[in-house]
């Protein structure tokens, strides 16, 4: 017999990247229960926060459980067993599917999982007549970047498609061990550097309030589904204004943490390693009561014996009850009226002199801020410490796929179709905003560092002499300034980012509070002939009608001293009492 041949398996051809995206995004419709696809409202509905009482998907107890906003409240019931865990994450999980029909703020959907964790915590309340934990019950939404085992975890990459992970991230680990349900994960712009939400898997997250506005990001996906009443209370991440940009655009709470208090181990992020300016994760939600719930529940914890990252630093009492802050009483703010970079638009100015006005009202002091260190200064050593490796790490990843890196979020323009541009989007951030593709050396990398400690020296300095003109006998309590200079913009057009970034600079804790909504009738636009720049008058240009921003939410910014995250919580509830108050 002669000789055969040996025949050498053909290996599969790789699956092209938009195969991939297609069939993670047609698993994800799947996900949803046929009985819960709603018939949709028309494209031309922009304010779509009605439909979840409108399309009769839940039942009346169902829309009592998902519009109670108070978390305090929410979970008493839950406690007490008049509401369980169960009904409460179904009555959630059904109104985050509708949300997901009408602005796409999801991606990974996991009911039966969600209603196990929800039954178990039933059975034991039922055992033992005791709640599981302080979150006992409480469904959260997490941002796609806090890793739960056994799901993918995408960050808006085709190339992290069918990764799941291998265990949890801490933070869910003691979000599970308080008693809560983390019940679905939200969408994000590929890369999470961008202050919109589009990614070629998941495709684009729009504003509830207006659905030709953006949602904000890169927790656009958190902020639409709070915004849809879908979640109670949600978790993002910040490195520039994510969690306070997409709170702010959507009518939310957030806090954005100094670094180290929240546990990041076991989530990944972009430029992992990059330790200068730190993503920080932080609570998202539709009440201000959610922001004291979940620090204080997460710090109890003790995450510093399971983050070697986080300082060891428990709640403080005394801080949240303002003790060094005259016990909350006769506080004086400085208000940041424009950043010397973009003048913010007539509804955020607008927004500002209410905010002056209701403090005022209930007794505390209001000064003008001048910042000691000017932004234009600060900007272009932040955007260095960015872009320092190039966006390296972004370009592995979508270079091993075939997927485009993303230059831009004008859905009028497609996605750059070649993986090797080192021009696209978030990777041109260097020293000054100018495309330059070549990594920082080590030398400059330190230098970049070493100035943006000056300029945390020299903005602490500044700060502690405002002791000499707020009549307190105390520096500034807070800093009340905008969180972008307009409203959520049309889709492709975040412009300015740096009212928030400036806070990840300097590593300051900063909350966001809702003020008002756009009015037509007040918000007329401005006539202005100088302008700071180009991107003060692009700015500018943006609102040549307050109707194209119908509906949409006007947030201010609450900003304190480094680690003391406790007192910008207690002063964030003491200033929404103050708006509410105020006639």
């Amino acid at each position: 017999m002669g000789d055969t041949a040996t025949v050498l398996p053909v290996p599969a051809p790789k699956e092209n990247w938009k195969s991939i995206a297609a069939r993670k995004k047609a698993a994800q419709t799947a996900a949803i229960p046929k009985e819960w696809v709603i018939t949709l409202p028309e494209a031309t509905r922009l304010n779509v926060t009605g439909v979840p009482a409108e399309c009769g998907l839940l039942s009346a107890r169902e829309l009592e459980i998902t519009e109670l906003k108070d978390i305090v409240a929410l979970l008493g019931k839950l406690a007490s067993g008049e509401w369980s865990a169960v009904e409460v994450t179904t009555a959630y999980y059904k109104r985050a599917v509708v949300a997901q029909q009408v602005v796409n703020c999801l991606t990974e959907i996991y009911i039966d999982k969600a209603l196990a964790w929800a039954s178990a915590l039933d059975a034991a309340l039922a055992a033992t007549g005791k709640p599981v934990g302080p979150l006992h019950g409480l469904p959260i939404s997490l941002k796609d970047q806090i890793c739960i085992e056994g799901l993918d975890t995408v960050m808006g990459y085709v190339g992290w498609v069918d990764k799941p992970a291998a265990k949890n991230a801490v933070l869910v680990d003691i979000l599970l061990e308080a008693g809560a349900v983390p019940f679905v994960r939200t969408n994000v712009p590929q890369t999470l550097m961008w202050g919109e939400t589009f990614n070629v898997v998941f495709g684009r997250t729009v504003n509830p309030h207006n659905r030709a506005l953006s949602a904000g990001g890169s927790s656009g996906g958190e902020g639409a589904l709070l915004a849809m009443g879908g979640s109670p209370l949600g978790v993002g991440s910040d490195i520039g204004g994510s969690i306070r940009n997409p709170s702010s655009v959507n009518g939310l709470y957030g806090l954005r943490p100094s670094s180290d208090r929240i546990p990041y181990e076991g989530s990944v992020n972009s430029g992992q390693g990059q330790e200068a300016i730190s993503s920080v994760l932080g609570p998202m939600t539709r009440h201000v009561s959610g922001l004291k719930a979940f620090t204080k529940t997460v710090l109890q914890a003790q995450p510093w014996t399971r983050d070697p990252y986080c300082i060891r630093k428990p709640w403080d009492e005394a801080s949240y009850a303002l003790a060094e802050h005259g016990n909350g009483e006769k506080l004086c703010f400085a208000i940041m009226w424009d950043d010397g970079l973009v003048r913010p638009l007539p509804p955020v100015r607008r927004a500002l002199l209410r905010t002056k006005a209701a403090l005022e009202a209930a007794g505390h002091s209001v000064v003008d801020w001048i910042p000691p260190v000017k932004h234009a200064e600060m900007r272009p050593i932040l955007m260095s410490i960015f872009g320092a490796a190039a966006g390296a790490d972004v370009l592995e990843i979508v270079k091993a796929s075939g997927e485009p890196a993303l230059s831009t979020m004008d859905p009028s323009k497609p996605p750059q179709d070649r993986v090797d541009a080192p021009e696209g989007g978030q990777l041109v951030w260097r020293r000054d905003g100018r495309p330059d593709p070549t990594p920082l050396s080590s030398y400059e990398f330190f230098n970049v560092c070493w100035k943006k400690r000056e300029i945390q020296r020299q903005y602490l300095e500044g700060w502690m002499a405002t002791k000499e003109k707020t009549g307190t006998g105390r520096p500034v309590d807070g800093i009340i300034t905008p969180v972008g200079p307009y409203p959520a913009p049309p889709h492709g057009n975040h412009i300015h980012a740096f009212f928030t970034s400036w806070c990840n600079a300097l590593d300051y804790p900063a909350s966001v509070f809702p003020v008002t909504v756009v009015d037509p009738q007040l918000d007329l636009p401005e006539e202005r002939t100088e302008f700071f720049g180009p991107e003060d008058e692009k700015v500018h240009e943006l609102y040549s009608s307050p109707e194209v921003f119908k509906d949409a939410p006007i947030n201010l910014q609450l900003v304190g001293q480094r680690w003391e995250e406790e007192a910008v919580i207690g002063m964030t509830e003491l200033v929404d009492a103050a708006l509410a108050a105020y006639k």
